[in-house]
């Protein structure tokens, strides 16, 4: 017999949910026996597979002590370096600048470092987060960004702050901002483009089309020329839908490809520009909150911005390259 007691970030889920996360090598055929049969209780008593966890409940278990995994003498994430650029933090939240080339999360070629590991190893070291505590939570991020495209990542230190900023991105209560350099001088200086968007899986590309088609998504995207040099224009982004790749290819698709884009842009302007990553940086956060944000009330209204976006400096040297000529 052991016990289980229900942890702040694991109270409001229902009792299968919890189970089934923190005890992952258990068939769900047969954990739905051991409730049936009163096999797992919680305070004491009989539950249903369906009951609503509260933090402070304990959960009596009589199962199999091989469902019950083994403490780790080390984890993975802390095999990443403890290397993070904090624009913002309190108790609840972390808002990240992440430079371009760091993966936010892990991929199948590059395991040990990525932004969430660095948050994950962070956290451990500040003793905010013992993953021999929490039976199905970890610090997790809110928002992601493409490999190659820095900026502004949040991440949440619990589970409620998860629950809620993840609700306020699907209700559009968060506003993100973008600083670009586009090729080309745009006619129309502000606009709102407004189409849809198909993306391939085994291309890991997206398409761009006026009108709309199976499996395609409506995408929106808001811009305003800051300034323009050489051939070149500095583009705010008002990003109104988030779809994979979206500034890179809806910019590319009314032909104002992003400078240094390897993917949708030109590989022979990016070549004499000499742009490793594509000049793409999520530089300004508004939270704008007009439903219940519960914990996080305290953000609403609240702008955060990057002190320092790379290529706007690069933008305004004087020897900067034309990218179509390649001269200065």
């Amino acid at each position: 017999m052991r016990q289980i007691t229900i942890g702040a970030n694991d109270g409001g889920q229902r009792l299968d949910k919890f189970l089934s996360k923190r005890f992952k090598n258990m068939p769900q055929s047969l954990l739905y026996k051991y409730i049936r049969t009163k096999y797992i209780k919680l305070n004491g008593k009989r539950c249903e597979i369906s009951s609503r966890l509260q933090a402070g409940d304990v959960l009596t278990l009589y199962i199999k002590d091989e469902f019950f995994e083994e403490v780790p003498d080390e984890y993975d994430f802390l095999k990443a370096p403890v290397k993070l650029n904090i624009l913002y933090e309190d108790k609840n939240l972390l808002l990240l600048n992440k430079k371009p080339g760091l993966l936010v999360h892990p991929d199948d070629t590059y395991h040990f470092d990525s932004l969430i590991a660095r948050v994950q190893h962070y956290l451990y070291d500040q003793k905010e987060y013992d993953p021999a505590q929490e039976k199905s939570f970890a610090p997790a991020l809110i928002n992601r960004i493409d490999r190659n495209t820095g900026g502004i990542v949040m991440a949440a230190k619990n589970a409620e702050t998860l629950r809620i900023m993840n609700q306020k991105l699907k209700d559009r209560e968060i506003q993100k901002y973008y600083l670009c350099i586009a090729t080309g001088i745009f006619k129309e200086k502000e606009a709102l483009l407004e189409d849809y968007l198909e993306k391939n899986e085994s291309q890991n590309r997206v398409y761009i089309s006026h009108k709309p088609k199976e499996g395609s998504k409506t995408i929106r995207t808001r811009y305003k020329v800051l300034a323009e040099k050489n051939g070149m224009s500095l583009v705010e982004v008002d990003l109104l839908t988030g779809r994979t790749h979206q500034i890179r290819a809806h910019f590319a698709s009314i032909g104002h490809p992003l400078l240094g884009d390897g993917k949708y842009g030109k590989n022979e302007t990016n070549r004499k520009a000499g742009m490793r990553y594509q000049a793409l940086y999520s530089y300004k956060l508004r939270f704008e909150f007009t439903t219940d944000s519960g914990i996080l009330e305290y953000l609403n209204h609240r702008c955060f911005t990057v002190p320092e976006v790379w290529f706007t400096e690069q933008f305004g040297k004087e020897d900067y390259l034309d990218p179509i000529t390649g001269k200065t």
